[in-house]
């Protein structure tokens, strides 16, 4: 068996060597897999997706559009700010009193990364301000579906205009795909990424669902009435100033570019390997460390639990990797 395997990988990295950058590979093949595990030992690349997965639905799941120059916000001011930060942070252990920094929303078949990562980082920072006390489950259909000028709903979005929507409009609350929880549950259905299960296969196309300003039958509050409103939206975009604001305040969200490698990590630090562009996609920031002498942040997607590290991933810090720290998004 041992012999199998060296054999395998002789095959492989003779093949890798002929297509160094994975190019030409499918981004979902064992060949690629192994490919970029044998070019690195920073990070684990595996199987999160069925082999038989389209293309098409991680294209679709890459949701995030670029801001207009117009759109920039001011930067918070951190400047004259010499409070230290610890070497290592995770939200999650911080403030153990708000579940919800270990929530991993599913966006289904549908491009709405920025949708999704804007109100789970607005759920987080709620209760972080009320001390645990405030636990409001922010709506990513609401976010999705009624925020006229943030995109095009499922065709993606901009990531700022989610939150500018938030201070000009407010979000209601609103629970995942069949919780019956909040105003505005999304309706948008999980699918299976690896293994047969109760859930629709990845891949099938979900539009936009129709805006609702009408909460569920059960729930005691209007739809008017439920909204809650960011008083401030922010922008940062150096290292230090960014791990201040998670320190203080709690998760940011941040837009970056996905390439195919990415859709098969499991663990470790990513940065790109190989493959192909593939589009923007946005996400929550909520804390950072160091691994194998490499600085890293910590953050959760929005493709469910089998997916990475139980949802969330690490990606190296302070080299802006794949533009992740272009420009960081928040609201207080």
């Amino acid at each position: 068996m041992l012999t199998l395997y060296v054999f395998l990988i002789i095959l492989f990295s003779t093949s890798a060597t002929n297509k160094s950058t994975g190019i030409h590979m499918h981004p979902l093949s064992d060949e690629f897999i192994l490919h970029i595990n044998l070019k690195q030992n920073l990070w684990r690349a595996g199987r999160n997706f069925h082999r038989d997965v389209p293309l098409t639905y991680f294209k679709r799941l890459m949701g995030s559009l670029r801001n207009y120059p117009s759109e920039y916000l001011s930067q918070k001011n951190y400047d004259m700010d010499w409070e230290r930060v610890p070497k290592e942070f995770d939200a999650r252990l911080r403030w153990r009193g708000c579940p919800t920094l270990y929530d991993i929303r599913d966006q289904g078949s549908c491009g709405s990364c920025w949708a999704v990562a804007a109100v789970s980082a607005m759920t987080d920072r709620i209760c972080i301000i009320s001390n645990g006390t405030r636990n409001f489950y922010f709506s990513a259909e609401d976010v999705l579906s009624c925020c006229r000028n943030c995109g095009s709903g499922c065709n993606g979005g901009v990531l700022v205009r989610a939150w500018s929507y938030s201070r000009r409009k407010g979000v209601v609350s609103g629970g995942g795909f069949g919780s019956h929880q909040g105003c505005l549950p999304y309706e948008i259905e999980p699918c299976e990424h690896t293994n047969p299960g109760p859930r629709p296969e990845c891949g099938s196309t979900q539009k936009t669902p129709i805006c609702n300003k009408v909460c569920e039958p059960n729930y005691k509050v209007t739809y008017k009435r439920d909204k809650i409103r960011f008083q401030q939206i922010y922008t940062l975009n150096k290292t230090r100033a960014i791990k201040k604001e998670i320190f203080k305040n709690g998760p940011v969200t941040a837009s970056f570019s996905v390439y195919s490698d990415f859709l098969n990590y499991k663990e470790g630090v990513y940065y790109h390997v190989a493959g192909k562009y593939i589009g923007g996609h946005s996400v929550k920031i909520l804390g950072w460390g160091v691994e194998k002498g490499v600085k890293y942040w910590l953050v959760a997607n929005s493709w469910n639990t089998d997916w990475g590290n139980n949802g969330f991933f690490k990606i190296k810090r302070g080299k802006n990797t794949c533009g992740i720290e272009e420009q960081i998004v928040f609201g207080d």
